[in-house]
């Protein structure tokens, strides 16, 4: 969590130096908002169940894609928060035994998060840092092993394979800065706390803690 506590204080010190009057992110306002959004897991992969090599564990790369959200003010302070995003994609790779033989499949990632969060400073300040604490539920959709995993796990054979869907928790921390009255500007970063298991068609499974690290760049619109 250290990448966040540094990201805090960052939002925090920009904020303290640049209030200006703009218009209020007060009770009853919504937010919409877009733009490129990146999921980068931190993975601490379990070893794969026999029968396979001995320490055969995983990794998983960064995904990036179109995200934003809705946001609704129910005080002056205090918002509720649904992201948005088009399912991230994610290249599963070889790691421990089997490092280096590099991809062995894909797995898609469509997170739903509700997010309540806490806005400093008063309505109308046009710099607004905000933390906020959600509930996620993590839903896997087509993974997919593909010959290099077929060739470990079962030569000769078609192996597939079957990631659980989860619920975990989500803390996040955010700025926005008012463009004018309508238009606004929006960073954030987040921490999704997850482990999940993968279960391959050939009996095997692999646990393995995610915990993806998501950020976002935003334009945004408010009503």
């Amino acid at each position: 969590m250290t990448m966040m506590t540094k990201t805090l204080g960052l939002i925090l010190l920009t904020g303290l130096g640049a209030m200006h009057s703009a218009q209020a992110q007060s009770a009853g306002t919504w937010m919409l908002r877009g733009g490129p959004m990146i999921i980068a897991p931190q993975v601490d992969s379990g070893a794969m169940t026999a029968p396979s090599l001995p320490d055969t564990r995983i990794q998983v790369n960064s995904a990036t894609t179109l995200g934003g959200g809705i946001s609704y003010m129910w005080t002056d302070h205090i918002s509720f928060d649904v992201p948005l995003a088009v399912p991230f994609k994610h290249h599963i790779k070889g790691d421990g035994a089997i490092k280096g033989v590099g991809e062995i499949g894909t797995v898609e990632v469509v997170p739903a998060t509700l997010f309540t969060q806490y806005r400093f400073f008063e309505a109308n300040a046009r710099w607004r840092p905000y933390v906020g604490l959600g509930i996620t539920y993590v839903n896997f959709i087509n993974e997919t092993g593909n010959g290099t995993l077929t060739a470990i796990t079962d030569p000769g054979g078609s192996t597939t394979m079957r990631v659980s869907d989860k619920f975990a928790i989500t803390p996040q921390v955010g700025v926005t800065w008012s463009i004018d009255d309508h238009w606004f500007a929006e960073a954030m970063a987040g921490q999704t706390l997850l482990k999940v298991t993968a279960k391959l068609s050939t009996g095997q499974k692999i646990d393995a803690t995610l915990n993806p690290i998501i950020a976002g760049l935003y334009i945004g619109y408010r009503f």
